[in-house]
């Protein structure tokens, strides 16, 4: 029996995540889930660890009051509130979209900027304010900060398989899945094309193209001398000279998940 058996959210995009035992699906993914993202302060442009791999050392969580509670090695917490929705927008893009979005204020910018050693703002997605999924054409089909689509689901086997070939054990988290299947066949989930888990519906929309962050320990932030996993993967999951692992998810309902329920493949 396929079984959902984890849950991760990445409540900044490119800080580290955190597991959950059930999470809420809204209208952009997993609630909290790549809302919030750390811009260049001169030019908008975003930040994460293929350029600052310091960022996999960054603890961004979700509050319960919908805001973000910061820590670090060195410097002191800090709780950052939910910026107003449509106060002190800055402009920024992801992948070429543009996106207008609320800064969170100077005290996070200066807190983040200290951490990572450039002058960076932090902002923040609310609903309205996404942007449409790369290719789509229903507009309601929206995505945060996220590269492309709402969510990412790999099979616990795939990484299991993945592993053996490179000769030691890969931590998932360096693949920053939202969803994590175990039952299945290795790369079973690339044959997916609509899922159930649940009450909630998703589509398979594509693979998960990969890059050098798969190569960052997420433990320590340091690159793999080797090059590894994206060594290995390239032998054997490279198509039109791009590397997949893993397979992007848009949720076609909204409701509740939690570790250990069934996955159903509709088709």
């Amino acid at each position: 029996m396929l079984r959902l058996s984890s849950l991760y959210r990445f409540p900044m995009k490119s800080a580290k995540g955190e597991p959950l035992q059930q999470a809420q699906v809204d209208a952009l993914g997993l609630a909290g889930d790549r809302r919030w993202m750390l811009v260049d302060a001169e030019n908008g442009r975003f930040l994460t660890q293929r350029a600052f791999p310091r960022m996999s050392q960054l603890s961004a969580l979700w509050n319960a009051a919908g805001g973000l509670s910061l820590k670090a090695e060195g410097l002191p917490d800090l709780d950052v509130p939910l910026p107003e929705p449509d106060a002190n927008l800055r402009g920024t893009f992801v992948w070429g979209a543009p996106m207008f979005v609320p800064d969170a204020g100077d005290e996070a910018a200066q807190w983040l900027s200290g951490f990572l050693g450039k002058a960076c703002r932090l902002v923040q997605v609310p609903e309205h304010r996404a942007r449409d999924i790369p290719g789509s054409l229903l507009p309601e089909e929206k995505v945060g900060f996220a590269d492309g689509f709402p969510l990412l689901l790999i099979g616990q086997a795939s990484l299991d398989d993945l592993s053996a070939r490179v000769g030691r054990p890969l931590e998932m988290l360096r693949f920053r899945p939202n969803l994590v299947v175990e039952g299945s066949e290795a790369y079973a989930e690339d044959g997916w094309t609509r899922i159930r888990i649940g009450g909630v519906e998703f589509s398979v929309a594509k693979g998960c193209s990969r890059c050098i962050l798969t190569t960052i320990d997420p433990a320590t932030g340091e690159r793999s001398a080797d090059r590894e996993p994206l060594t290995t993967l390239k032998g054997y999951r490279e198509r039109e000279g791009e590397v997949y692992f893993g397979q992007n998810l848009i949720n076609r309902s909204n409701g509740v998940l939690e570790v250990g329920m069934a996955v159903e493949v509709l088709e």
